[in-house]
């Protein structure tokens, strides 16, 4: 056999694997069946399959971080402030009657109605509007979901109240195939276009085992136009929602673990001890033993007594280590990317940042922010809004028929709560380049701020008519109204000049003299003009009279 037949492919199906071996090689690497990829098992199942076994876990998981870890917490807690805020969503109403003209009595109607209603909206009457949207924003984020009911009934403010239904309450155990071809999964009855029809609640919560003498795993069936799911599914078909921890769960119990165990090998460097040694070791007293084996605790300044025949092997853990905060703060750094928030913001520490870092972070972390309160408003406020509208104009709260409610719910807009400026100065002057090159409005300017337009000019109006009422004079004035302050002369409102022929009858000329100076020659010379006016005072010309001086 030749040397080059030993080179050429063998014929057969070992030759053929070992081709489709380096063509699949050549695709994606990713996709690599070698030893470095053995414990890289993907998975193909359904968004639901994957969640069942995992749900409880992961939602109970989630409390106990929201419950004993600062960062976890720190993340709630940024949430609350910075999609909700302080006032939560405002309700604006803007519609307007067939002549374009805005429908000020029906929009204020509805406005001071829902504004009444919202300051106690819950069931037991001990939670407002704000407090609702809060507690759904963090649920989501802890649990993976909130899940609100509708309750009408005579003894609610305007016969309608919000029920907050825990997750643990929707029951996950029931899944089943129904006759009329419905779907039940971890709960939640799907027609056969995965559009929810209703929700089997459980009829006590699960863990409440010292309160309740209710049969916990019976639940009833509730109609889905009165329970509100809100939750935001990360792949298609997925029925309930995931806690946002899940994927830095993990990072955080670990960096807990090791935070814990410098702590305590810190405390041990940190406990100075000595030892007597007997020869007959019997005044030896152990703190405690462990299959007997004695243990003693350690505790700055103390001494202990060793038994017969035991001696001391040094040990000193040198803690804490200098590679500690290096460490925290890359764990950190992955935990927040996860969580969607900047580092400085989660953990506080602002050391070693500079002004432009901050700022890039900052809008970075409110862009996903207003994501957020988008969503909150589509998913959350708006179902819950057009349940009240429709019921208060049904049953007669506002006097507005049912028959408009296209017009004044289409015409309705939910404002979330601004951001501050970073360098309010260099922000603010942008934003009046933008407005003098046409680029910004003033609308938009006041909805970057979380305010309405129409707000900030009725609080404007306000504010003048008040300081004109005790006598004051306002030394700042929005649109222009202090430019004549600037140097720059206001516009005086003047009367039309009526027309005239081009050649004017000689008139008198007026007694008014202005003084020119003249430079000629590095000589200054004084010449007298006077302006002429016609019978109506207008000045129509001049003339220069008397000689040089």
């Amino acid at each position: 056999m030749a040397f080059w037949d030993f080179l050429k492919p063998s014929a057969g199906k070992n030759n053929q694997q070992r081709v489709q071996k380096r063509i699949a090689r050549r695709h994606y690497s990713a996709a690599n069946q070698g030893r470095l990829f053995e414990d890289f098992k993907g998975s193909n199942r359904s968004a639901d399959t994957e969640l069942r076994p995992a749900l409880t876990i992961l939602r109970n998981r989630a409390r106990d971080l929201a419950r004993n870890d600062p960062y976890a917490r720190r993340f709630l807690n940024l949430i609350r402030v910075n999609v909700v805020g302080d006032h939560g969503l405002s309700l604006q109403v803007k519609a307007r009657n067939a002549d374009g003209s805005l429908d000020v009595i029906g929009n204020e109607q509805i406005e001071q109605a829902f504004a009444d209603w919202a300051r106690s909206c819950s069931v037991d009457g001990m939670m407002s509007w704000n407090d609702i949207q809060q507690y759904c924003e963090e649920a989501m984020k802890r649990d993976g979901e909130a899940f609100v009911q509708i309750v009408r009934g005579n003894s609610f403010k305007y016969g309608i109240a919000l029920n907050l239904i825990e997750a643990d309450l929707i029951d996950e155990q029931k899944n089943q195939k129904l006759p009329n071809g419905n779907d039940i999964r971890m709960g939640v009855e799907l027609d056969r276009y995965r559009r929810p029809v209703a929700y089997w609640v459980r009829q006590a919560h699960p863990g409440d085992y010292d309160y309740t003498t209710m049969n916990q795993s019976v639940s009833v069936r509730v109609p889905a136009s009165q329970i509100l799911h809100f939750y935001k599914p990360t792949r298609a078909g997925q029925t309930r929602g995931e806690s946002a921890f899940a994927p830095v769960m993990t990072a955080i119990k670990m960096l807990n673990g090791h935070r814990e165990a410098e702590l305590v090998a810190s405390r041990l460097s940190a406990s100075k001890m000595g030892f007597f040694v007997s020869d007959t070791g019997d005044d030896f007293n152990a703190d405690d033993y462990d299959d007997s084996v004695p243990i003693m605790d350690a505790e700055p300044g103390s001494f202990h007594q060793l038994p017969k025949g035991v001696d001391v092997k040094e040990w000193s853990p040198n803690h804490p280590s200098t590679a500690f905060a290096e460490f925290q703060k890359a764990i950190l750094r992955g935990i927040a990317s996860g969580l969607g928030v900047s580092y400085s913001s989660l953990s506080g520490d602002l050391e070693g940042t500079s002004y432009s870092s901050i700022r890039q972070g900052a809008l970075e972390e409110r862009d996903f922010y207003r994501v957020e309160q988008k969503f909150l408003i589509d998913h959350l406020a708006h179902p819950i809004y057009a349940a009240w509208l429709r019921h208060v104009m049904e049953f007669g709260f506002i006097n507005i028929p049912v028959t408009k409610f296209d017009k004044f719910y289409q015409a309705t807009i939910f404002r979330a709560r601004g951001f501050s400026w970073i360098d309010p100065q260099k922000e603010m002057n942008a934003a009046v380049t933008g407005m003098q090159n046409g680029l910004l409005t003033p609308s938009e300017i006041a909805a970057q701020d979380g305010r309405d337009i129409d707000e900030v000019y009725s609080t404007w109006q306000r504010d003048k008519q008040l300081a004109e009422g005790y006598g004051l004079t306002l030394a700042f004035e929005p649109f222009g109204g202090n430019e004549a302050a600037k140097g720059v002369p206001a516009p005086v409102e003047t009367q039309p000049v009526p027309q005239r022929a081009y050649e004017m009858p000689p008139v008198a000329p007026s007694p008014m003299e202005i003084i020119v100076n003249v430079p000629e020659e590095r000589k200054a010379r004084k010449r007298m003009i006077t302006l002429i006016r016609d019978d109506e005072g207008h000045v129509i010309g001049a003339e220069a009279v008397g000689d040089d001086k």
